[in-house]
């Protein structure tokens, strides 16, 4: 499996996307935000959806340039249509309207339908940390997606729907992004793509029968994906039907519903929280920083050599993969060799 510098994976994955007509601001945004989440070890939210978003654009499915057109706005609100814009594009702009108003208000919360792929949640919480805003974000799948059967069911209802919680603290912010799933799609999808079996406890076949196969999940019928929760799933399934019900309720988008899947993207819901309109910024740090450091001192069982918070793997791995490059599956640098060679721009 080749290892990739940070750097050239970026510049690869930019002239791939600006020979496909995104403009290069765009091109930029979304190549960085892509190669940021294989150095987090998001590989599934990382530079394997180039192929995907190239897919997408070609249908007319994806909107390079798209505009966001403005469906309600109030000091407190931005709900919009991002008209099938690249996601990663148009979830930052929607941030540029609520940050302002988070900080005059303390409180502010936007909405998009019709985003295209946002990707990984965490980047959106980790930009507004930095402001001293805590941050509570979700997406569905547009109606797209439905890979979660309920407990006792063995059709898919809906889209692995994550969660990400951010909080600002004294150091690094604490930054939850998690599926409501076991697992995330995408990291199934990997999993396909390298030939290799999913951990047990992931995935049921078209029958309800567990299984390891990944293929299983992209069968006709397919397979579903397990929600979060083992023997009390009902959780899981629960908060993810939530998450479904506001993301596209609230954002005039659409929820799991039957028929064809006719979502490419998402529809996204983002909260923020301005921590010195509430406690106070001091205090909210020296809290939060406060029960940071009381979990990591929890006494380790044995063989245990740290004790992990919301945000540490990320940081561990970007860390080792700053240094030692990014890791592309065999059959995805084969991919890129082929679109180099038909986009007429330098391979890896």
């Amino acid at each position: 499996m080749p290892t990739v510098p940070a750097d050239s994976l970026h510049r690869f994955s930019h002239a791939v996307f600006r020979a496909s007509g995104i403009p290069d601001a765009e091109a930029d945004l979304v190549a960085r935000s892509l190669v940021d989440a294989n150095l987090r070890g998001h590989d599934s939210h990382g530079v394997m959806r180039v192929l995907q978003y190239l897919d997408l654009l070609r249908q007319g499915k994806y909107v390079p340039g798209a505009p966001l057109t403005t469906l309600d706005e109030t000091p407190a609100l931005f709900a919009a249509d991002a008209g099938w814009g690249l996601g990663q594009v148009q979830a930052h702009r929607l941030l540029d309207r609520i940050v302002p108003k988070a900080k005059a208000l303390g409180v502010a919360a936007g909405t998009l339908r019709r985003c295209g792929h946002t990707g990984r949640l965490g980047e959106y919480a980790e930009r507004v940390a930095a402001d001293g805003l805590a941050f509570i974000g979700t997406v569905n799948s547009h109606g797209a997606g439905r890979r979660v059967a309920p407990p006792g069911g063995i059709e898919g209802r809906i889209s692995t729907n994550p969660l990400c919680l951010g909080a600002p603290t004294a150091g690094d912010p604490l930054v939850l992004d998690m599926g409501t799933s076991v697992c995330a799609e995408g990291k199934v999808r990997v999993a396909f793509q390298t030939g290799k079996p999913v951990p047990a406890g992931w995935l049921l076949d078209a029958q309800g029968q567990p299984t390891t196969d990944p293929a299983t999940l992209y069968g006709e019928p397919g397979g579903t994906i397990l929600p979060l929760g083992g023997p009390q799933a009902y959780k899981g399934f629960g908060l993810g039907l939530m998450l479904d019900a506001l993301s596209g309720g609230l954002s005039g988008g659409m929820c799991s519903q039957p028929g064809p899947m006719p979502g490419v993207g998402n529809s996204l819901m983002f909260v923020l929280l301005d921590v010195k309109r509430f406690g106070g910024a001091d205090h909210f740090q020296r809290e939060v920083t406060a029960l940071a450091d009381y979990v990591r001192g929890c006494p380790r069982a044995e063989g245990v050599e740290a004790i992990q918070l919301p945000g540490d793997p990320e940081r561990e791995t970007l860390a080792v993969r700053s240094k030692t490059g990014v890791p592309i599956p065999d059959g995805l640098w084969k991919s890129f060799g082929e679109l180099a060679s038909r986009l007429e721009i330098d391979a890896l």
